[in-house]
Order: C-alpha cells, then structure tokens, then sequence
C-alpha cells in the first residue's frame, strides 16, 4: 500500500512509526520541551535517525481540559517548524490540526499530511483538505477536549466508532478528497474510558476491514497509565510507561494498523520490526 503525500510518497505494506512532535508549552507528555524551533529540529533529526517515517507537528494540546490555542499563535508554533523540518530532513511531515488556516499554509510550507483530531468537521477544513491535495487522517472524539473525559457514554464503542469514521469517509469523499487519500483513527482516549479504549484496541481489525489506512495513537496515554496503577490505585506516571506504550503499539499493529502514532520511536520502530517480520510469513 503506497500513500500520496504530494512531493513524497509513504510505503503502509509494514507498520511505520509517526514520531510525536508537540510545540506547544502543554501537552501531556512533553509539552514545553520541543517549543523552539532549534529544539523542534533536533528532536525531528533524532526521531527520523530512530526510525520515524513520519513527523506529526502539533501546535495545540488536546489532551484532556487543554484550553484552545488561537490561530495565530497556532501558526506562529507550527508553519517554521514544518517549513524547517521539510527543507533540511528527508521525512514525511504530518500536521496535527483542525484549523483550515493552519491546513492551507502548513501544506504550502512543504506538509505531506493532514491529522485531524475533529475529523474535519470545523467550517472550511475539508475545503482546505482538498485544495492542498494531500492525504488527511479523520479522528473519532467524542466531545471536545475540553471536556471529553466527563462521562463519555456510548451503547457499543466499537461500533459507534466505526460508524462515525466510515460515515466520515464517505462524506469526505463525496466532497472531492479521493478514497485513497483517506486514514481513519479511531482516537484512543479522545472521549472514552479506559474500558472503551481496550474494547476499540482489542476490535482493531474490524477498523482496518473498513477498507481505509489506520493510525493509532496509542503512547503515554492514561489507558496505559491505569492497568499499570499501583495496589492504591494510583495511575502510573506517564514518564514511566514505555513498555506499556511499545505493547499497546503491537497489539495495534498486529491487529492491522498501518501507523503507530508515538514518543517514543526508537523502542517502537525496533519492535515494529519483529511484528513485520512476523507478518510477512502469515
């Protein structure tokens, strides 16, 4: 499976890694670490040298109760450093955003690909999408981050999930974006419990049989964080989940995704390598 992405072109017949690149000052797990541009390219350089295929640049917190970013600011934290990392890496650059604004002039700086955690649904963002003819990844969230984690209820998530991204698809679609341009993510922790986010990673195949890419997003997340909680039943630190996230990243893999979206690269990229050799003799 050979994706589009404008000037460049990514090979999905094995799992690849997408390595996280926040330039915000609040993000989760890293946030104020990479939120100057020399630091950005450095982790961008030792991403791609761990074996990243693709840098997802993100100029917005989403995790949960992150306030919205305005969109200058947006742009001011994620044009240069895409604009950058294009000009000097030999990488695939992802943008992570819902901001058309942001889409239009990421794409004109050299962006490959469009992440969006609102799966396109904000006034002028598939517009945006399709006018820079790049490939889009649409995202399931229930909610927004703001307040997604306050109570999030579904009467089957895996199916309601799989319905939303394929209605998603097909309207994408049927707007102008090719069928072969289109990833699907289901959005590990993006307005679900930690029980909803085992039930969608345990059921990854049916996501991959609707016909589409998938990336997860599986790293650091508190899903992790609460099956390795202690006896009092506090959550293990997100600095101390690596081998959670590099499980969770092969059981996503195994069950057929396509892009394991993470921090940590390296680690993942080495055993995303035994899962292809393992699926190449099936």
């Amino acid at each position: 499976m050979i994706l589009d992405c404008g000037n460049r072109t990514l090979d999905l017949s094995t799992p690849v890694v997408m390595g996280i690149l926040n330039v915000t000052p609040d993000s989760f797990s890293d946030g104020g670490k990479f939120n100057s541009l020399d630091n950005a390219i450095k982790q961008a350089e030792k991403m791609l040298a761990d074996g990243a295929k693709i840098i997802d640049v993100g100029g917005e917190s989403t995790r949960p109760g992150a306030s919205e970013v305005g969109l200058e600011e947006e742009l001011n934290r994620v044009v240069p450093v895409v604009e950058a990392i294009t000009t000097r890496l030999d990488v695939c650059v992802s943008v992570d955003s819902s901001a058309p604004e942001v889409m239009t002039h990421a794409a004109d700086a050299g962006a490959h690909l469009l992440n969006d955690v609102r799966g396109f649904e904000r006034s002028g963002a598939i517009e945006a999408a399709i006018a820079s003819r790049l490939p889009i990844c649409i995202m399931h969230m229930q909610g927004q981050p703001q307040s997604m984690q306050t109570n999030p209820s579904y009467e089957g998530v895996v199916s309601e999930v799989l319905g939303y991204l394929a209605s998603r698809a097909k309207a994408c679609c049927a707007a102008g974006v090719p069928k072969e341009k289109i990833i699907l993510d289901p959005g590990f922790g993006f307005g679900k419990t930690v029980e909803h986010n085992y039930q969608l990673l345990a059921n990854m195949a049916k996501l991959t049989d609707l016909g589409y890419p998938v990336l997860a997003g599986l790293s650091r997340k508190s899903m992790l964080g609460a099956v390795l909680a202690s006896e009092d039943g506090v959550p293990r630190p997100v600095s101390e989940r690596l081998f959670a996230s590099v499980s969770s990243a092969v059981i996503a893999a195994m069950g057929g995704a396509h892009i394991l979206r993470v921090h940590d690269v390296k680690a993942t990229a080495d055993a995303l390598a035994v899962v292809s050799a393992t699926l190449q003799n099936k």
